[in-house]
């Protein structure tokens, strides 16, 4: 960070239960910012309170560490107050989770709202594809979906930072 008084990044990944696809898009963007030097605090929660306070998804869980990530000390936590003014970004796996998410926004939010896929260029607007009720071959094609999206917010997110403020 620069001494331009930036604001600290941080990233919040929004799914509906938070034992699938947010925990998965923590886990992916939490390696790609580290390996490539970008400093943020990142998270996910759930819109739902179906799991909080439960570890994700077994197969989440496998996935995830099938490509080096290890997400299963993650605990399951449902979108709250304080999430609009700590996270610099919300991002929703899908748009009814985006309705979501503004519907909550407080109206001095800071948090920008948009959509994991809206960082790969003509995905923008389309929902991840939740592999809850699949099998294995779906949550190895989210986690491919995931792992592109969040390289490319990482990217996205070092360049915003690189650019002089006004």
């Amino acid at each position: 960070m620069s001494g331009r008084g930036e604001t600290k990044l941080a990233v919040l990944f929004v799914c509906l239960g938070n034992i699938c696809r947010s925990p998965m898009a923590e886990g992916a963007f939490r390696r790609a910012a580290d390996e490539a030097g970008l400093a943020c605090e990142v998270e996910s929660v759930g819109t739902a309170s179906y799991h909080v306070g439960e570890a994700p998804d077994p197969r989440a869980i496998a996935t995830a560490a099938a490509h080096g990530v290890d997400i299963s000390r993650a605990i399951g936590r449902q979108l709250g107050p304080d999430d609009f003014e700590r996270f610099t970004h919300i991002i929703a796996m899908d748009k009814a989770n985006l309705a979501g998410i503004i519907a909550r926004a407080p109206r001095e939010a800071r948090g920008k709202v948009s959509m994991l896929m809206d960082a790969v260029p003509g995905r923008e607007g389309e929902a991840l594809a939740d592999p809850y009720y699949g099998d294995e071959s779906d949550f190895a094609a989210a986690w491919e979906d995931i792992a592109m999206a969040t390289g490319l917010l990482v990217q996205k997110l070092m360049a915003e930072r690189s650019q002089p403020s006004d």
